[in-house]
């Protein structure tokens, strides 16, 4: 129903939307994985809270926006765009206490930009009671517990968001958080299996290439690491093993250092 409204929204005169329907177009942006397309949402997004100031999932999707300019280093002015996420995160909670959108996309911004992760933790608790049908909010939980270090947990999360939604667009998402919590449990042939075929999905999705290189180094199986490093430079030319923080928000110490030794190995220069 939610798609159908989007394209309901994009077929409106811009002039006549009201905020919800700039929030809906924003979400058919954000749903496309470029920088252009991460930017015009993250315009639609400002553009409802203009018009709204208390839509909360507005606020929740523009600090996820921002979440994604960090993950994929298209900050232009990293500091302030941090803090104004943290900003809109810490609005789309508060206004969206009861709205699992907002908890969810809020809580995890704070975890991933803010490294709040005991709030962010709460925030997405509260979002499955709130409605633990959303399998988006099951998705990003996954991803959560992934950077908490908690891998049984998140692949209980992603394969409940499987079950919800079997189809789902975003599917290669969720096989992407599969492929982490695979690694972290040292499961590295499953890592890159689900690694790849999330690649297969959405060949522009960072993460899963980073996993898949960095799953078949510590296999022992090179070249596939070494095809996944071509795909990366293809993605990321500049991306550095200096840059993961960034891209991957281990809160562990030792989740992080065991994945920048599966990319040294794959060769990824430092």
């Amino acid at each position: 129903m939610q798609r159908a409204e989007i394209e309901r929204a994009k077929r409106k005169p811009t002039e006549n939307l009201d905020a919800y329907d700039h929030y809906l177009r924003g979400l058919a942006s954000a749903g496309r994985w470029t920088r252009d397309a991460n930017s015009e949402a993250l315009r639609l997004f400002y553009r409802a809270i203009e018009l709204d100031s208390h839509l909360a999932s507005a606020h929740g999707m523009a600090a996820w926006c921002y979440v994604r300019r960090k993950a994929n280093a298209w900050m232009d002015h990293r500091e302030q765009e941090i803090t104004e996420a943290r900003r809109l995160a810490r609005r789309a909670v508060r206004l969206g206490s009861d709205d699992a959108v907002s908890l969810s996309m809020g809580g995890y911004a704070l975890a991933v930009i803010g490294d709040e992760f005991d709030s962010a933790a709460a925030f997405m608790d509260r979002a499955l009671m709130v409605n633990p049908n959303l399998a988006m909010a099951w998705n990003l939980s996954g991803w959560l517990r992934v950077w908490r270090g908690e891998p049984e947990l998140a692949l209980e999360h992603v394969a409940h968001a499987m079950r919800l939604s079997p189809l789902d667009p975003s599917m290669f998402a969720i096989q992407g958080a599969v492929a982490f919590a695979h690694f972290l449990a040292g499961r590295y042939h499953e890592a890159s299996s689900w690694a790849e075929r999330a690649s297969r999905e959405q060949p522009d999705f960072l993460l899963p290439v980073v996993a898949a290189a960095a799953s078949n180094a510590l296999a022992g199986r090179l070249e596939e690491a070494q095809k996944a490093i071509e795909h990366l430079h293809d993605l990321h030319p500049a991306l550095r093993i200096s840059d993961l923080e960034n891209l991957t928000p281990f809160r562990k110490p030792q989740d992080l250092a065991r994945f920048k030794e599966g990319l040294r190995k794959a060769g990824l220069p430092e």
